[in-house]
């Protein structure tokens, strides 16, 4: 079965647009990776600056390529000339799933 990474970003609120600015200019840079099944950012609403990023893949192997491939290019900036920005995390943390049990709504 797939597997799913959780990217658990803290994010102060003073960077919360800069961080979303920042997927959203890279929107679309995933969805074409081998293995890929599906991405979501998820903000908080109340009580942390804690932001998620999920992404759902074929397997392990899939996830790797992409890691060390298309996201190693994309935190580069894709170019190796000028200043890197700076993070708009202050943390970050990989949690990783297997998943084991799945249902989407009747019909579908």
């Amino acid at each position: 079965m797939s597997v799913v990474k959780i990217n658990v970003l803290t994010v102060p609120a003073e960077q919360r647009e800069v961080l979303e600015k920042r997927f959203a200019a890279r929107a679309h840079a995933v969805e074409n990776s081998d293995g890929f099944e599906w991405f979501e950012l998820l903000r908080p609403v109340e009580g942390t600056d804690t932001y998620l990023v999920y992404t759902r893949w074929r397997d392990e192997e899939s996830f790797q390529a992409w890691l060390e491939g298309p996201m190693k290019a994309a935190h580069r900036g894709g170019s190796t000339e000028g200043e890197r920005p700076k993070p708009a995390a202050s943390g970050s943390t990989l949690w990783s799933f297997e998943v084991v049990q799945q249902a989407a709504p009747k019909g579908e």
